[in-house]
């Protein structure tokens, strides 16, 4: 604090006191008393750009100091809940009647595979190998996620067939193996839900830079090429699938409201209901967009939660977490890249179990008829 003598007023001044503007006369009137506590206080030694410095390093070193105690707060309590669930090694003997959620390790991308009763239907596909926004070459999803479709959805011949397959929105990392599934012989997808790229909603660099229109029109010709139905008309009402009820959000071809917020505004969410238990899959959901806030009051608490946009910044805000106090969390990525706040928000808030994909190798959450939720991993070892 400077105490202005003739006023007798106080004025707080902030660290950015000494370069604002606003406060330059303060400067000049407190200039003596400034350099008279500078001489006092360090015998002549320290200028008032050294002061400046050294305060603004023990600012740093205390935010800093700070968001590591949180961190390792976050940890501990992350820690603490993910000990009240049993994970156990995958199995895949079923006599055809299990009901569960396969959450694919694709690294930072989505893959999910819906079971139920015999039934099988796939959200997203993960990254395919050829992402136009990738230079250089690299190996994408497609092997592992085929690889994994036969093995977990294929009969006695290794033959998959899926119900429906989804894309919830038209960026690579999460449509682009369709194109390789839907070439697979031994893959057949009776019905392929995707809603066409708009260009009203999607960024420019999006469609021009990221190629979503050439990823959309792509993965369509496939799958027609296969014989099967496409169609932009994603069900908006609940509707059984084996013994899970499902129902889509989000599937308005054009809503005015997200127009410009890019092509994650597209994402269609997915809420999975079987007896009392639920879980919501979030696909690119986030705040950052609205999308998040104009689904909010459609949905419910639930007991699982696939945290959209892979964790990533604008995921997961308070009051999402807040309204759907997920008890498990299933993040598609590392636990080591998920952005900090959202790792807070959903240990702090929704006091939420956070497994990720990548660490678990793969995830599958199983709702018993018991109303219970058994969680497995290793599911690609």
């Amino acid at each position: 604090y400077v105490y202005d003598i003739t006023k007798k007023r106080r004025i707080q001044l902030n660290s950015a006191l000494f370069g604002a503007s606003a406060y330059g006369h303060l400067l000049k009137k407190y200039d003596i008393l400034l350099k008279a506590f500078l001489f006092l206080r360090f015998g002549g030694n320290m200028t008032r750009d050294k002061l400046i410095k050294k305060i603004a390093t023990w600012i740093m070193m205390a935010i800093m100091l700070s968001v590591f105690l949180l961190d390792i707060i976050c940890v501990a309590m992350c820690n603490r809940y993910q000990n009240k669930f049993e994970i156990t090694p995958a199995q895949f003997s079923s006599d055809g009647t299990a009901d569960r959620i396969h959450f694919l390790n694709t690294y930072n991308s989505d893959a999910i595979l819906i079971e139920s009763n015999g039934k099988f239907a796939l959200i997203d596909s993960g990254e395919g190998d050829r992402n136009p926004r990738r230079k250089l070459s690299y190996n994408g999803s497609e092997e592992a996620v085929i690889k994994y479709l036969k093995k977990a959805a294929g009969d006695a011949e290794g033959k998959v067939t899926l119900e429906f397959a989804l894309g919830t929105h038209n960026h690579y990392d999460h449509v682009g193996t369709f194109e390789a599934i839907a070439n697979d012989p031994d893959i057949t997808v009776k019905t392929f839900y995707i809603k066409p790229v708009n260009r009203e909603i999607a960024h420019e660099y999006e469609y021009n830079g990221w190629g979503i229109e050439t990823t959309y029109a792509d993965t369509v010709k496939a799958f027609q090429n296969r014989g099967t139905v496409v169609t932009s008309e994603i069900p908006s009402e609940p509707f059984k699938f084996g013994d899970f009820t499902l129902t889509f959000y989000n599937t308005t071809l054009d809503d005015a409201r997200l127009h410009g917020q890019g092509e994650n505004a597209e994402s269609v969410g997915t809420m999975v209901e079987k007896g009392k238990k639920s879980a919501f899959l979030a696909a690119d959901i986030t705040r950052t967009t609205g999308l998040e806030g104009l689904l909010l009051p459609q949905l419910h608490k639930v007991d699982l939660l696939k945290v959209g946009h892979h964790g990533y910044y604008g995921s997961t805000s308070w009051k999402f977490a807040k309204e759907l106090s997920p008890k498990i969390a299933i993040i598609t990525n590392r636990l080591g890249k998920i952005y900090p706040d959202v790792k807070w928000t959903l240990t702090m808030k929704s006091h939420s179990a956070i497994f990720a994909t990548v660490d678990e190798n793969g995830i599958i959450a199983e709702f018993t008829d018991n109303d219970e939720i058994k969680l497995s991993n290793h599911a690609q070892d």
